[in-house]
């Protein structure tokens, strides 16, 4: 098994900065620091081992060993295929199909992403556990962005916090929504008499949803939506709440005519990579069974 690695080389603004202070610098905590001193990993300047309080030179080459993460006991690795549209040795992008939870809840213990991933870690000879770091529901389809190390998942998190991890998801939803695009600003709470729905609510959470519209249908229409927040169901009552709930969400008042699911996928993802700092964008088209609602009359 590989340790996870990560690596500098110093320039002249960093010159005479202890070690400490540069990887602070870096977003790597304290704690961090604790657990690579004393559970195997290690902080390598030049090929020699070195402490937090070395000076650094510039010209330095850092190297920080971060220790092997323990498999959490919780999730069972399953053969479940992935589509995996994008890897590299820090994150991933899944495409999830609907149907599928994200992580295994007591209502679905087995089939959900996070146990297929074990899979794929396991087959890959990758001694890593699971960090999702954008969720989707289990009926929701589209694109998952996945760390594969708790660091790259506390550097992707603090992107997300800070509204800078872009997500624009595509929904049908029921009735011919009039105006082309809007903005709902309603607060989110969850609903008193339930542990799963939400509602809009006076004293709920700050939550803002951009729509605007593709095409409208006979009695449906397809709308592109933007999420300045990530309030749990978010897209799923606000839409309700101006009277065009998703198409088979039931849950929110929708019905189940057109689509058994909740018709709602993750269609486009930009974010900066936490480690090249590279601006990524990724797109997956609908699904076949959001599609042919979009076809349907154009035969």
């Amino acid at each position: 098994m590989k340790n996870f690695k990560l690596q500098w080389i110093i320039s002249e603004k960093d010159h005479y900065k202890l070690i400490r202070d540069f990887l602070k610098q870096q977003h790597i905590s304290k704690a961090s620091l604790t657990d690579i001193k004393f559970a195997g990993g290690d902080i390598i300047v030049n090929g020699k081992s070195q402490n937090v309080r070395y000076r650094l030179k510039q010209g330095d080459q850092v190297v920080v060993v971060f220790p092997i993460e323990p498999i959490g006991k919780g999730i069972v690795a399953e053969n479940i295929p992935l589509e995996i549209i994008y890897e590299d040795e820090y994150l991933l992008i899944i495409n999830k199909p609907p149907n599928m939870p994200t992580i295994p809840s007591r209502q679905h213990p087995q089939g959900s992403l996070a146990n297929g991933l074990l899979n794929y870690y396991k087959e890959q000879g990758l001694q890593i556990t699971v960090h999702i770091v954008t969720r989707l529901d289990r009926d929701t389809s589209g694109l998952v962005l996945v760390a594969k190390h708790r660091h790259v998942h506390h550097l992707l998190s603090q992107q997300q916090q800070l509204g800078q991890i872009k997500r624009v998801y595509y929904a049908i939803v029921n009735g011919l929504v009039t105006l082309n695009s809007g903005t709902i600003t309603s607060p989110i709470g969850r609903k008193s008499n339930s542990i799963i729905e939400r509602e809009v609510r006076d004293d709920g959470q700050k939550a803002i949803t951009h729509f605007q519209v593709v095409r409208r249908y006979p009695t449906y229409t397809l709308v592109q939506l933007r999420l300045e927040t990530g309030r749990t169901h978010q897209i799923r009552v606000h839409m309700s709440h101006i009277g065009h709930p998703l198409e088979g969400d039931t849950l929110y008042g929708g019905t189940v005519q057109h689509i058994k699911r909740q018709a709602l996928h993750c269609h486009k993802l930009t974010f900066c990579h936490p480690v090249t700092y590279e601006e990524l964008v990724f797109q997956k088209n609908l699904p076949d069974d959001m599609h042919s609602l979009t076809t349907e009359f154009d035969k």
